[in-house]
């Protein structure tokens, strides 16, 4: 038992220090990228203003434009929901290098650790970055996990949508989007909005409302 587990074990400490060399190399390219892209950001004034009273705010993204809001909310006390899947460990330390709090879970694994992180999260006023389609798909899915952490937490939910003009496209379920040197990005927050209902089971049936509401955000962004 002990010769099955060793090797386990050492593979473990081996992925984690190589997510912290690529991390670190990752976070410095994401930093050189952006102070080349050109950022407009419409309607952040409500966020701004929830965010200055100290009220908790859940925003919906998904999973591919996670590279954009990591930077332009690079240190402003937000949190993020990432996987605790292996493939999710280089995004966690890339996050947390640009001083993003981790919250970590997902639907499959870590389900309930997650969502109670959720819940306390935005009770203590933070703004949670949440990606319903993470961490593993399919691309665009909406789960409604978030919708249920942000009823908990009586915390609005604002859809975010996000547009490059120039950007590489990673060949991964999420089509994980890059935006190139030089990039001009459209960022566009939805007008914020409390969950509808009187417990989780109709947090989950108010799904198809903000699935459309991310589709109308991302066709702003798009213009």
């Amino acid at each position: 038992m002990t010769d099955e587990v060793a090797p386990r074990d050492a593979r473990s400490v081996s992925d984690a220090r190589r997510a912290r060399w690529l991390s670190l190399v990752g976070s410095w390219i994401i930093r050189m990228l952006g102070v080349t892209w050109r950022v407009r950001m419409i309607d952040v004034r409500a966020v701004d203003a929830l965010r200055h009273d100290g009220h908790p705010v859940a925003l919906l993204l998904w999973h591919g434009q996670l590279l954009p809001l990591l930077y332009v909310m690079r240190f402003q006390s937000i949190a993020c929901l990432i996987s605790t899947h292996r493939d999710g460990e280089l995004i966690a330390q890339v996050a947390r290098r640009l001083g993003c709090k981790l919250i970590r879970g997902s639907s499959s694994r870590g389900a309930d650790r997650a969502l109670l992180g959720l819940v306390r999260t935005l009770r203590d006023g933070f703004t949670v970055a949440v990606t319903p389609d993470g961490p593993r798909g399919p691309n665009r899915s909406f789960a409604p996990g978030a919708l249920v952490a942000a009823h908990r937490a009586s915390a609005p939910v604002v859809a975010f949508g996000v547009h490059a003009s120039r950007a590489w496209y990673l060949k991964s379920w999420d089509q994980f989007m890059i935006p190139k040197p030089f990039a001009r990005l459209t960022i566009v927050f939805d007008t914020p909005m409390r969950v509808p209902g009187n417990d989780a089971r109709d947090a989950a049936d108010a799904v198809p409302m903000f699935t459309e509401r991310m589709a109308l955000v991302a066709a702003r962004a798009a213009g």
